[in-house]
């Protein structure tokens, strides 16, 4: 059975300014997703499903229905602001989404077989998602889910902090713990996270989720009892957001699942920043020179 490849594409973009998903940076125009959409037809995924605000669903059939048609089966999933959210909370006063794990959950009744979850501005590189579907088309343990991890010193922006999930790896190759690290930046030769309490050093080679999870459906009952509770603890909160790690933090602490972890060496960049374009736009027309991609992908 094939695997689902679900694309996280209903973010804001606050940081950016702009509606990155659909922004051009490969040499003929092409987005980030066209890459990660490439690579998962080539490692053998049969379905994706775009997860996206209302208002971009028209933009994002003019732009990939058509070059997709017959490649792979396309479905879409909508993140509404209300989605999932206990009825008797009333009205959700946000206009920010809730969250990754969120997103993940909006495409509950769009998936029935193993999935993958990608965020739509990074660039992940074809290895990373010849692991996965390995791992989703042959692993038959339905708690037992996988990521694809990237070390912390080639996951930096040179143009701000990013966010990333600091991961602690087990002996057995599992996870033991993920961490959501929201301000994330070199300064002074060492990689440093802020929080309130000051700056802590971090390793270079320290493993991060760049969010390339993949998932069994058995998980999305869990997830949603999870975002249940995180919803009815944070109604008041508008900016609180329920993120993929917390749902596999949750799962490891109480048993209910695990997590492999899988070291990748492919490529990896994305987009935080305006400024972030051209390094991307270089690296991609790199790739296209040194023949890892073709000329059009399409």
């Amino acid at each position: 059975m094939k695997p689902t490849l679900l694309i996280l594409a209903a973010g804001m973009g606050s940081r950016y300014g702009g509606i990155k998903q659909l922004d051009q940076f490969g040499p003929n125009g092409e987005t980030i997703i066209d890459y990660s959409l490439f690579d998962a037809i080539r490692a053998g995924f049969g379905k994706v499903v775009f997860i996206i605000r209302e208002e971009l669903r028209a933009d994002f059939e003019e732009i990939f229905l058509p070059k997709l048609n017959g490649k792979i089966e396309v479905d879409f999933a909508i993140q509404a602001l209300t989605s999932y959210v206990p009825a008797e909370l009333g009205e959700v006063n946000r206009t920010k989404p809730w969250g990754t794990g969120h997103a993940m959950l909006c495409a509950k009744d769009h998936v029935s077989t193993p999935f993958a979850v990608i965020n739509a501005d990074d660039f992940y590189g074809l290895e990373a998602f010849e692991l996965i579907s390995n791992f989703l088309r042959n692993d038959t343990d339905d708690q037992l889910h996988a990521m694809v991890a990237y070390e912390v010193k080639r996951t930096l922006s040179e143009n701000g902090s990013v966010s990333r999930g600091v991961c602690a790896v087990g002996e057995n190759g599992n996870l033991a713990s993920v961490i959501e690290r929201t301000k994330i930046y070199e300064k002074d030769g060492r990689i440093v996270y802020e929080e309130a309490e000051g700056l802590t050093p971090i390793s270079p080679d320290t493993p991060v989720s760049m969010n390339f999870w993949g998932f069994k459906p058995s998980v999305f009952p869990l997830v949603q009892r999870q975002f249940e509770s995180y919803a009815i603890a944070n109604i008041d909160s508008p900016k609180a957001e329920f993120y993929i790690p917390t749902v596999m933090t949750n799962l490891i602490q109480t048993n209910t699942g695990h997590c492999k972890v899988f070291r990748s060496r492919s490529e990896w960049f994305g987009v935080t920043y305006p400024e972030d374009k051209p390094t991307v736009q270089a690296e991609l027309k790199r790739l296209h020179d040194d023949g890892k991609y073709p000329d059009k992908l399409w």
